[in-house]
Order: structure tokens, then sequence, then C-alpha cells
């Protein structure tokens, strides 16, 4: 009889495909409820992905469903914020200004700071330091899972990771009703409001929906600011990787049962995905509809990847994250303010 059995490369890759589509597809189907009740009564589309999918924790321990959930929660992230470099052209960033560019700049270096000095206070460790300062430096939610995907492996990894989205974008949320407020209360003009909600709102979202409260200069200003911000992502996760490599690498040998792992990049493949999309976007290589197709992908992939990591985790973790986290990132969230508004009453 011939032998009709497909490659063994290819009948790998179809076995993987197999193996992943009922976790995937789980974890879209929750993503799209999310959306929709997102849609339907307003709110913070990441955080419901991420609470229906704590719902359905108990899924991620079903074999059938687990590597696909895997999946989404790691290869899916990854590709989400590589994409979010098509939002972001070399022009937008130098219409900002080195004045501006500079107070934004000094904003992510000392959070990033405080949150590694705080770590220490608190009791957590240098990797989770790291993981609140980015997200509440660089852009919420998408900085953490983007940073944490070069972070080593911890036993409350996942939780403390959850945690900070949860925190950030609750704060995120908060930040977009009050900070407009504050800005009309001082009395700042449309550059400096814009400067100042833009550069320090966590989520990209959120920055646009307060920055145009104010008027459309503020708001164009707010958004170029943060889109700064994210910019930024690439070089500090480059950085963050170079600083925990040899971790990283000895938590994969361990996760792997003492067996040797491959060497980790220096560069994942996601931030040469992302320096990718800038370049070619600042060229003008990207058509506007390919470009809000790929920011759309791009969030999509975000959204999914939350509903995995939610379904990873389960309310009672989430409460034995304690009240640390939490309390990191308030400061770290006051800070970047006051260092922002400071910032901007000077430069009146």
């Amino acid at each position: 009889m011939a032998d009709a059995r497909i490659p063994q490369r290819g009948g790998a890759a179809v076995a993987d495909v197999l193996r992943w589509l009922p976790g995937t597809g789980l974890s879209t189907l929750i993503a799209l409820a999310a959306t929709f009740v997102s849609t339907l009564h307003g709110g913070p589309q990441l955080l419901y992905a991420l609470f229906f999918g704590i719902a359905f924790n108990y899924l991620s321990h079903e074999p059938r469903t687990r590597p696909g959930i895997e999946f989404c929660s790691r290869t899916l992230l990854r590709l989400g914020v590589g994409l979010l470099g098509a939002r972001i052209t070399g022009s937008q960033i130098a219409s900002l200004g080195w004045v501006s560019a500079i107070v934004v700049v000094v904003g992510v270096l000392t959070t990033l700071g405080l949150g590694l000095l705080l770590a220490r206070r608190f009791g957590l460790t240098r990797a989770q330091g790291v993981l609140s300062g980015g997200a509440v430096a660089i852009c919420g939610a998408s900085a953490a899972l983007a940073i944490a995907a070069v972070l080593p492996r911890e036993k409350d990894g996942a939780r403390f990771t959850l945690m900070v989205v949860v925190t950030v974008t609750v704060m995120s949320t908060l930040a977009m009703v009050l900070y407009p407020l504050v800005a009309r209360a001082l009395d700042l003009p449309p550059a400096l409001a814009g400067l100042f909600i833009g550069g320090t709102i966590h989520d990209v979202a959120q920055v646009v929906g307060a920055g145009y409260t104010l008027g459309p200069e503020a708001g164009d200003i707010a958004t170029v600011v943060k889109l700064f911000r994210v910019a930024m992502l690439a070089l500090v996760v480059v950085v963050v990787a170079a600083a925990f490599k040899r971790a990283r690498e000895r938590a994969e040998t361990e996760h792997a049962g003492g067996r040797v792992v491959a060497k980790q990049p220096l560069v994942p493949w996601f931030l040469w995905l992302f320096a990718a999309m800038v370049v070619l976007n600042s060229l003008g290589a990207v058509p506007a509809a390919l470009q809000q197709g790929l920011n759309a992908v791009s969030r999509a992939c975000l959204v999914v990847a939350i509903a995995a990591l939610g379904m990873k985790t389960s309310f009672m973790q989430l409460a034995r994250a304690g009240w640390r986290p939490l309390a990191l990132i308030l400061v770290e969230t006051v800070w970047l303010a006051a260092l922002v508004l400071a910032s901007a009453f000077f430069l009146r």
C-alpha cells in the first residue's frame, strides 16, 4: 500500500493547529463577548475580557482547551504587541519638540526606577517592580503584557501580571474622568493640557477620550505624546530582556525539568515586527486602510490574549496578590502625574 502519510513537518504543524483550535476558539468567544458588552454598555474592553476569562478558569486545566489557551496567552499576545507599531510614525514623534520629548522620557525612566525601588520596599521582586513601572510609564495593559513576555517565569508571575492589568486599567479609566477636570481647574493651555493627558494616562483609548474632551488641539497633542510613550515600549522591552536574559534562561531550564533549552534571543521576534511596522509606517508604505486594519488586528489579538490569561487565573489567586501591587501602581501613577503636571507649570 502506498504511504499516504502527511510529511513530518506538515503533519506536526497541522497537529499543532488542531490542538490549539478548542482553546483558541474559546478565548476568541470570550473576547467577542467582552467586546459586545463594552460596545453596548461602555467600559474597558480589556477588563471585561479579563473578568470573563477568570469566570472560565476551570477550562485552563482541561486537556482539550489548555494548548490553545497557552497559544493565545503567549504567541497571540506577542503578535498583538508587535502590530502596535502600525500606529506610530517618525514624523509624529518629531512633531513633539525636544522639550516635550524630554519630559516624557524623564517620566518613563523615573517611573521605572521608582517601580524598582518600591518593589524592594514592598517585598516584591525586581521583575515585578519593572513590570508595574513599565505598565504605568508606557501604555498600561499592553506594556504590562509586552514586558511580562520577556521576564523570567516566576511562581506568581501570571497572577501579578493580571493584577497589574486590572489595576492600571481601572486607574486609567478613573484618570480619563479626573485628569481633564484637573487640567481645566488649573487653566492649562491646550498644548500643556495635551502634554499632561498624553504623558500620564496609561491606555491609548483613555488618552484619546480624555484629550478630546478638552478640545481638538489638546486631543491631537495628547495622542501624539501618548504614541511617543508607546514607541518607547520597544526600547524598554529590549533593555528589560537584556537585563533578565540569564534569569529567563535559567527559569526556562527549570520549567523544562532540567533539560537544556535554546538560548533566548536578546531581541524577541515581536519587537522586530514592532520596529518594522514603525519604519514602514514612517515611509508611507502602509496605506491608511491597511493601518486601520492592522490596529484592529493588534487590538483583537490583545483582547483574546487577555481572555486567555484570565482563564489561567482565578479570583482567589487575584485576591492572594494582596495590597502590595495596588499600592505600588498607585504610588507610581501619582508620581508620574505630579512630575508631568509640574513640568507643564514650569513650561507655562
